[in-house]
């Protein structure tokens, strides 16, 4: 069975201190359970799980668990901080300075605030379910399909986006007409109740009023109580020139409405650009392939050449070679600058790149042969300068 090629490096415990029994710290990331190579989703997966398994709350009374804890949360503040833990993986806990992390700052713990409220909404009856006085309404987002000729001019779309709004009869307070929410008389309107347990103190959800802080008697018929109903509604959405494929339009207060009075969420619309038939996209620039037949392109002429506003003649050079690129100024797409006026990004526009392709007939008829090979005949030996070129770096390959 083959064995990573990863090595765990050397972990240098702290060192001895006079007086004190020398003790050998864990390996944060077998403290964790997890790899060497673990992401941030997985680190804080994993401590969440530990933490709410050992935290002191859930074992009153047990020390062991309250180290463990600790222990946990010490892991997890040093291997979520990419300098700390670039550290730690060269050097083990002697790179930490003092002989380890020291006792965990939960001030870098990245989401700790999330975490708290997933552990004591668990262990006190919080949960998902919490009302939430003047929560905010959740943002939303919507996909909307351009083409490329939208990226140049903009545009302007209607769209229909469905949404929890405010309920009208009720003015979005849950209690039907005529009446109106009670303040909470065990919590006094505040939704939280004070909780301590061992060397913690918290505050909790208000399980009479399920932490909104109001309690209401007679709910509003259309909306049950919960102050929002389901709707659909119509939107303008202006998406500027030049806009790149992947880019997000926020629409501020757009999202679904708050809940008891909170304020509503945001309203994303992300662009995406639909491909075209004929142009590759580079930022502004726009890249294009044009087939020239072998005759025109050794004589040079004038070929036509598609636009994102109508085709465009431009001159081609006589023994004009396959691959060679010739620039269209000014004709690919604006920039990205929505406070600029249209007659500034005209000026600021990228180019289109003709990139020539020579057909070469893959059907001769009898004359067109016969031409062929007075045309070879009447040059003789005489060699291209492309060809003598790569003749030369060949001899110098093998040379």
């Amino acid at each position: 069975m083959a064995r990573s090629l990863l090595a765990r490096p050397v972990q240098f415990d702290d060192p001895p201190n006079p007086g004190h029994p020398t003790v050998s710290k864990r390996d944060y990331y077998e403290v964790l359970g997890v790899d060497r190579g673990a992401g941030e989703a997985d680190l804080k997966t994993a401590y969440r799980r530990l933490a709410m398994e050992h935290h002191p709350d859930r074992n009153p009374g047990d020390t062991v668990a309250e180290e463990r804890f600790k222990e946990v949360s010490e892991a997890y503040s040093v291997l979520s901080d990419g300098e700390k833990r670039a550290r730690y993986d060269r050097f083990g806990h002697a790179g930490l300075g003092g002989g380890g992390a020291g006792a965990p700052d939960f001030g870098d713990l990245g989401g700790f605030g999330d975490l708290f409220n997933d552990l004591f909404g668990d262990i006190f009856g919080g949960g998902g379910g919490r009302r939430g006085r003047g929560q905010r309404g959740a943002d939303l987002r919507y996909n909307l399909e351009m083409d490329l000729q939208a990226v140049l001019s903009g545009l302007t779309s209607s769209i229909e986006i469905p949404k929890m709004r405010s309920c009208e009869p009720c003015g979005g307070s849950g209690a039907a007409e005529g009446s109106s929410p009670e303040t909470c008389p065990r919590c006094r309107g505040v939704g939280q109740v004070a909780f301590q347990q061992g060397f913690f103190r918290v505050n909790r959800p208000c399980d009479a009023c399920s932490g909104a802080g109001e309690i209401i008697r007679d709910p509003c018929r259309s909306c049950r109580g919960g102050g929002r109903v389901e709707s659909r509604q119509s939107l303008q959405v202006k998406v500027p020139p030049g806009v790149d494929d992947g880019a997000r339009l926020r629409l501020v207060g757009e999202g679904e409405a708050g809940v008891a009075g909170g304020p509503p969420g945001d309203l994303y619309v992300v662009i995406h650009t639909r491909p075209h038939p004929l142009f590759e996209r580079d930022g502004t620039d726009l890249h294009i392939e044009v087939p020239v037949p072998f005759v025109q392109a050794a004589l040079g002429s004038r070929i036509e050449v598609p636009t994102l506003e109508g085709a465009v003649e431009i001159e081609m050079p006589e023994g004009t070679q396959s691959g060679k690129v010739l620039p269209l100024k000014g004709m690919g797409l604006p920039p990205l600058q929505p406070r600029l006026d249209a007659a500034r990004l005209e000026k600021m526009r990228g180019d289109i790149f003709v990139r020539i392709f020579v057909e070469v007939p893959t059907r001769l008829t009898d004359r067109q042969r016969e031409l062929l090979e007075e045309f070879a005949s009447a040059s003789g030996t005489e060699v291209s300068p492309v060809h003598r070129r790569f003749v030369d770096k060949l001899k110098d390959f093998f040379d």
